[in-house]
């Protein structure tokens, strides 16, 4: 081990003055901890630890040792990640937050290559369609597919608009009929997006003029693919963003309805926590999620 190494454990052990912890945080083993701050003890011809059966304490020597080499190993850290900044190196863990439907279906791919371009970085992704507190909850970004941000607290980033279409089985259409206008809608099974505040409702404008209504039905659910399921099934008419149905569209097993309504505008937005400035491994993996997403959806 290097003596950068060396210093930096024995900081570590004299800060959390247990060997035990020394190596959780450093992910390695008690023994192998030891076994370095013994070298280097050994080095110097000095005795740094003071070591007893509950706890491990500074000597005088120790306690000087340690006050000269914390700002020198300090330094050499920032100067590593400063390096590393310059030349786009990207290491460390990310954690995101994503919603169900478009992490299984964007993200696998995008992490694939990430992975590839950026080894150094592991990423950890929790997929919920909840609103998450990315700040209390500890994120390093979410990925969101919502309406304009009214979240203060947090930095946010369009990445690009996410169309919405209406559609339902061939099935359903044939038994039930086709809607000309929104007003027919309620007369459909609507299947709705049940976020357990309040029924969804649909806001279609065409031309300037705008129809409501709320978005009744048998089954309402908080995630898009399984209300695409129960499209697909034949249970009814759902709002959903085009990618989560495109390939049904694509197959004809979903058709899509009131193609000259337009629902109101989604956005495909990243939020950070309140960063002074994101970090590389942040800033990298955004712009690289926004490159892959904007050519895949052939958007600007």
């Amino acid at each position: 081990m290097g003596e950068l190494e060396s210093i930096r454990t024995f900081l570590t052990v004299a800060e959390q003055k247990s060997f035990s912890a020394a190596a959780r945080l450093l992910g390695t083993t008690p023994a192998s901890v030891t076994r370095t701050v013994a070298a280097l003890e050994e080095r110097l011809g000095l005795q740094l630890l003071l070591r007893t059966t509950r706890q491990v304490s500074l000597t005088s020597a120790g306690a000087v040792y340690a006050a000269r080499v914390a700002p020198l190993a300090e330094g050499l850290a920032k100067a590593t990640e400063e390096t590393r900044d310059l030349q786009k190196v990207t290491t460390g863990s990310l954690r995101i937050s994503a919603p169900m439907s478009l992490g299984l279906k964007v993200l696998p791919p995008i992490l694939s290559q990430f992975a590839l371009v950026h080894p150094g970085t592991t990423v950890a992704v929790d997929l919920s369609d909840r609103f998450v507190d990315i700040v209390e909850e500890d994120y390093d970004l979410a990925i969101r597919i919502s309406g304009p941000p009214t979240d203060k607290s947090t930095i946010w980033r369009k990445i690009c608009l996410v169309p919405r279409v209406l559609a339902a089985s061939p099935g359903y259409v044939t038994i039930h009929g086709k809607p000309e206008r929104p007003e027919d809608l309620v007369n459909h099974q609507c299947l709705s997006y049940d976020d357990r505040t309040q029924t969804e409702t649909w806001s279609l404008t065409r031309a300037g003029a705008t129809r409501t209504i709320e978005a009744k039905g048998r089954f309402s659910v908080n995630n898009g693919d399984f209300l695409m399921r129960l499209a697909l099934a034949g249970e009814g008419i759902t709002l959903l963003p085009r990618f989560i149905v495109e390939d049904d569209l694509a197959a004809g097993r979903l058709v899509t309805l009131l193609d000259d309504w337009k629902a109101p505008e989604i956005w495909l937005t990243l939020y950070y926590p309140p960063y002074e400035h994101l970090p590389l491994k942040v800033a990298t993996f955004s712009e690289f999620f926004e490159a892959y997403v904007l050519e895949s959806w052939a958007v600007g």
